[in-house]
């Protein structure tokens, strides 16, 4: 068998630091592999960037906001279908029509917004209020809009793995700005060092995961915050009140897909008090702390 060598390449996508770490015969092989996933991530982010006027999420969202309706392909359909499944599931807390909400929540200025501002932009906010008859979804209420950001970087982190996988590659990791995806593990076969960032000490660890395979995915109210008078605004918000979730500092979860794993840790922040007993139930090793620096989950602190 021939040996393997590793390498290391680091890249920006989707507004992160992004890299892929692999073990190939070559410096070439690693190259191109390396270069298929990427070129997947970019695709994907030119595709459903809301910050781009030429992608297909902002032909939605014109769509949208005529109160109109539109088709999409299959790919598109199937990020709907797994919105939709995730909307059920957190009993409307993950909702994929709520980025509006950055209308009123503005993280640079320090300022938090009128109880009459956030109200103004809850009226256009709710999967409910959309219809989805695949492939052709329709927006009742003017105005609305949809965002993938819960969604779109974690599928990006499974599809680049596939990728590196059918393309003959056995060991390695991707990680997309700490949306994480295991190939296989080192060549060695030793596990990869994941270290769970503490959401109040900047660089500081909570614990470091040795993990062979799956992926991991992490949320918190760290990334963007306001901080006024002593009381800390997170960017993660509640699509029902409109406001920053204010009890978990941040939840981690292991699944299977980086997908699978990212969206439960969003519900698991938006679910609050019971964001704990959420966790369990759904039965993924997971880890959280809350505001008070209480630390719990499935997974062993060390």
């Amino acid at each position: 068998m021939a040996s393997l060598n590793y390498y290391h390449y680091d890249f920006k996508a989707m507004g992160s630091p992004c890299s892929i770490q692999l073990y190939a015969s070559n410096s070439k092989t690693g190259k191109q592999v390396a270069r298929i996933a990427m070129d997947d991530v970019y695709r994907l982010e030119a595709r459903y960037s809301r910050y781009r006027a030429d992608s297909f999420l902002s032909e939605i969202n014109r769509t949208a906001a005529q109160g109109g309706h539109i088709t999409v392909d299959d790919e598109t359909a199937g990020l709907l279908d797994y919105a939709a499944t995730c909307y059920q599931q957190s009993d409307g807390l993950f909702d994929i029509t709520s980025g509006i909400l950055r209308r009123v929540w503005d993280f640079k200025s320090g300022i938090i917004p009128t109880h009459e501002a956030i109200q103004s932009v809850l009226e256009m906010i709710g999967w409910h209020q959309l219809s989805w008859q695949r492939p052709i979804l329709t927006f009742t209420v003017p105005g609305m809009e949809i965002d993938f950001g819960g969604v779109v970087k974690e599928y990006a982190v499974d599809r680049a793995a596939s990728l590196c996988w059918n393309a003959g590659i056995r060991h390695g990791i991707i990680n997309l700005g700490g949306d994480i995806k295991i190939i296989g593990p080192h060549n060695d076969g030793s596990p990869w060092r994941i270290a769970i960032r503490h959401p109040r000490q900047p660089g500081g660890i909570v614990t470091t995961l040795l993990l062979y395979s799956g992926a991991l995915a992490s949320s918190g109210d760290y990334e963007r915050c306001i901080i006024l008078n002593g009381v800390r605004y997170g960017h993660v918000l509640n699509p029902k009140t409109g406001w920053p979730v204010s009890y978990m500092a941040a939840v981690s979860v292991i699944g299977e897909f980086c997908v699978v794993a990212g969206s439960a840790s969003t519900i698991g922040l938006l679910k609050e008090e019971q964001g704990s007993d959420w966790l369990n139930e759904l039965g993924l090793p997971h880890l959280w702390m809350n505001v008070y620096g209480e630390v719990g989950g499935s997974l062993g602190i060390g």
